[in-house]
């Protein structure tokens, strides 16, 4: 709970970093109330050290996508770790990017390179303009993703109505069969928007970007890097089908070389080595940069594709035993009801089936209502939960988890065991 001797109203009314820092920072997790969501900085940093170690040993740039964690202090250890260092970032919303801004990122040159990481939308132009304007004043630039001709129309009307017109950076972004977002490199309408790019003046073509959503389904290293070789091949046979179209053509185009290939998720990312690069057969038709957004948190999903263990999962929420329902479960198991649901863990389930495990005991958190979650236990000796007990909880899935609550509660593994709050992140909310 919040101490009395705090002001109640101050934490209630949008209260600021510094607000949180001086009711929280140096209380022990016992005192927090619940439902909390609690970060391990020291494992946040040591998976984005990996990372960096990773992209090297492919022999890749790095991305970083910022979609998971929103803060300023996560966004600074995505990019600056002990194994290396990038300026380039992914963002999912408006309000991200102008975050990155905002909290001097981009000023002190720790962020030089921003794609907003949607296929770009009419009404988002204006805004993005803007954001290239205070990017441009640092020395950084603005990319954007397009997978129709009609994105680079409006392009080019905004652009018609400017002083003094711009070519904005694109990646074309490229459907590997997931059918999420993109555009097939095999398909006429890949041709047609290529030729759209080509010819236009308010667009530079800067590279091709995939991203393997199926590949979380993965459950091995040699499934993963099948995902990885298949995004590797779906953005190289795009730049292979452009650079012959140049090739033929008698336009004088405007396009960046080498061709960047951006490819990744946090599956395929983690299934990046020297090893998995030497399987690429093919010749690439342009330079590799990897992305990846879930890993600095991990969750039950990434633990189930076999890529990472239990150990370096950095989050998990805490909640506590609210009621006790003794021999209610199956085959006259006990339940226990915990003050967190759906809003704190989401409803997505892995394929474990449940939302969340307990770390430590043999209670699943396998219903939920809105507020509220029912644990369960297959054991029959598992020990009772008494009311008023707190228990960590590692959901399915960091992303959604991270979006439901207003600030995190930052531990250190090497700080008093853990146990310690030693900051306070503030996500940035809103599109």
């Amino acid at each position: 709970m919040i101490p009395q001797s705090e002001t109640p109203v101050a934490l209630l009314n949008s209260p600021s970093k510094q607000v949180l820092q001086d009711a929280f920072v140096g209380k022990s997790l016992e005192s927090l109330r619940t439902p909390a969501m609690i970060v391990d900085r020291k494992l946040f940093a040591q998976n984005c050290a990996s990372m960096h170690r990773k992209a090297r040993e492919w022999r890749a740039t790095f991305r970083a996508h910022l979609k998971t964690h929103k803060t300023s202090e996560g966004t600074k250890l995505q990019l600056i770790s002990e194994e290396g260092r990038t300026h380039a970032v992914i963002v999912s919303t408006m309000m991200e990017a102008w975050q990155v801004v905002q909290s001097g990122l981009v000023a002190d040159s720790t962020v030089r390179d921003i794609l907003y990481g949607l296929p770009v939308a009419l009404n988002k132009v204006a805004d993005l303009s803007t954001l290239w304007n205070e990017l441009a004043a640092h020395g950084g630039v603005v990319r954007l993703l397009v997978d129709h001709p009609d994105q680079i129309l409006f392009l080019e009307e905004f652009e018609s109505k400017q002083e003094i017109p711009r070519r904005w950076s694109v990646f074309v972004k490229i459907n590997g069969g997931q059918n999420r977002a993109g555009v097939s490199p095999t398909s006429p309408q890949f041709l047609a928007l290529v030729d759209v790019i080509l010819k236009s003046p308010a667009v530079n073509l800067y590279g091709f970007y995939g991203h393997a959503g199926n590949s979380y389904a993965s459950t091995s290293l040699s499934e993963a890097s099948a995902f990885l070789s298949q995004e590797v091949q779906a953005v190289n046979t795009a730049a292979g089908k452009t650079l012959a179209v140049i090739s033929a053509s008698q336009l004088n185009v405007v396009v960046t070389q080498p061709f960047i290939l951006s490819v990744g998720s946090t599956p395929t990312a983690h299934a990046a080595s020297a090893q998995t690069r030497e399987m690429l057969s093919q010749a690439l038709h342009g330079v590799l940069e990897l992305h990846a957004g879930n890993y600095p948190m991990l969750d039950l999903q990434q633990q189930h594709t076999g890529l990472i263990d239990h150990a370096r999962i950095s989050q998990y929420v805490r909640a506590t035993v609210i009621s006790y329902y003794p021999g209610r479960g199956m085959n006259g198991t006990d339940e226990a009801m915990v003050d967190a649901g759906a809003i704190a863990f989401s409803k997505d389930t892995g394929p474990s089936g449940s939302y969340g495990e307990v770390i430590g005991l043999p209670w699943t958190l396998s219903r939920i209502s809105q507020e509220h979650g029912i644990l369960t236990s297959n054991d029959p000796a598992a020990t009772p939960l008494m009311l008023g007990a707190t228990v960590s909880i590692i959901g399915q899935h960091a992303c959604l988890i991270a979006a439901a609550y207003p600030w995190y509660y930052i531990i250190d593994g090497d700080v008093e065991g853990g146990q310690t709050v030693v900051d306070i992140w503030v996500p940035w909310k809103g599109w």
